[in-house]
């Protein structure tokens, strides 16, 4: 038939691919895992990732605060932490270490976690803010001085005083508003404000309050002092004295005036009782 190869055409094509089709059998066998199923990645060659919480920490000066550091890599080769804060216990699991941070005084601190995972390593980096609210924030009575009133409100036992703002308020408006950027102390520290304020018939009866507010890289702690009222009563202590000085003596003259009125009475009705015998 026509369609049938010659049988020398059929021996040269099996000499030319000997065992093809068992080479293609065994390609595909090495191409199956068991089961029929393709075979897992290696572990250690898909990314991995590592990560450190609490990614953002805020204590009080001298506080400890604990950091965990974790990872995606089954077999890590080494783990670190990098920080010039003091360190204390460490604690570890798989895919894990928790490291404790002792006696946190700096205003701000960066720590990194390092992972090394088949040969690579990578990080994350987690901050940490030392600060102390406001012990109390007082505005003392506002004092009268010719036309104007002097406001002083006291910050105590405040830190870091470089990230603090005093604000004074009138009826709720800003009237007076002070950033200490400038002060670069460590240390807590008590921070008083001064401020005179023209005394205008307007304002009296206003109240008047002082705030404190700390803002640290998106930690805003606020706090206000109670607040005072203008009036026009607020007296220099000079005039304080010249009206406890006249408030005496009008007390004076009105014992006195009681007194002689207290010695006439009798005297009045003993010429009221003769009128009467008179008169009958």
């Amino acid at each position: 038939m026509g369609s049938l190869l010659p049988l020398s055409l059929l021996l040269l094509l099996a000499a030319a691919y000997p065992g093809g089709g068992g080479a293609r059998r065994r390609r595909g066998a090495r191409a199956q895992g068991p089961g029929g199923s393709s075979p897992a990645p290696s572990e250690t060659s898909a990314p991995f990732w590592v990560r450190v919480s609490p990614g953002f920490k805020a204590v009080q000066p001298g506080g400890s605060v604990w950091l965990n550091c974790s990872t995606s890599c089954p077999l890590p080769e080494n783990s670190s932490l990098s920080t010039g804060l003091q360190r204390g216990q460490t604690l570890s699991g798989p895919g894990w270490v928790s490291y404790q941070l002792l006696d946190v005084r700096a205003w701000s601190s960066e720590v990194r976690c390092f992972v090394t995972c088949a040969g690579e390593t990578r990080g994350a980096t987690a901050k940490i803010t030392a600060y102390k609210r406001p012990q109390s924030v007082i505005l003392e009575p506002p004092l009268l001085v010719g036309n104007e009133y002097t406001l002083r409100c006291h910050v105590t036992h405040v830190f870091p005083v470089g990230f603090l703002v005093v604000t004074l308020r009138r009826g709720g408006r800003v009237i007076y508003s002070e950033n200490l950027k400038r002060y670069t102390g460590t240390d807590l520290a008590n921070v008083t404000l001064t401020y005179t304020l023209p005394a205008r018939p307007r304002d009296f009866w206003k109240p008047v309050t002082c705030h404190a507010r700390l803002s640290l890289d998106g930690l805003v702690v606020r706090s206000s002092s109670a607040p005072i009222t203008l009036t026009g009563l607020a007296w220099r202590p000079a005039r304080k004295a010249l009206a406890s000085t006249s408030i005496a003596a009008l007390a004076g003259i009105l014992l006195v005036v009681g007194a002689a009125y207290l010695r006439k009475r009798p005297l009045m009705q003993n010429r009221s009782k003769e009128r009467r015998v008179s008169a009958g």
